[in-house]
């Protein structure tokens, strides 16, 4: 069975910083993982980070020069070191992967950014 299971969610201060991951498993790798999303209520869920097979990353222009995607393959997991956070970051965060066409969710991890 396929599964990704996100963790390092939490609740921070203005101005700290956390460390999501995303570990894959069940026939899901690593790099079949394409990004983060993140989710409030009365918002659509948005991109936060993009990562290629490749390597390329890109990342929403809310959280450039904060948040940084990276990926390990020998631990099939990606992170999302998330710095300076402010309570906008506020959200569950999400990971999303692709195999054979098939789009597949974790059930998410919430972040909470105090002023």
């Amino acid at each position: 069975q396929v599964q990704l299971v996100e963790s390092g969610g939490g609740s921070v201060e203005a101005g700290g910083s956390l460390r999501l991951s995303c570990v894959a498993s069940g026939g899901i790798f690593a790099d079949n993982v394409r990004g983060w999303y993140r989710q409030t209520p009365g918002k659509q869920r948005e991109l936060v980070a993009g990562i290629s097979i490749g390597g390329t990353t890109n990342y929403a222009d809310s959280v450039k020069g904060r948040f940084t995607i990276s990926r390990d393959n020998a631990k099939n997991t990606v992170y999302l070191q998330m710095n300076n956070l402010n309570p906008e970051d506020t959200a569950v965060y999400y990971c999303n992967a692709v195999r054979y066409g098939i789009a597949y969710w974790g059930q998410g991890t919430q972040v909470t950014v105090s002023s």
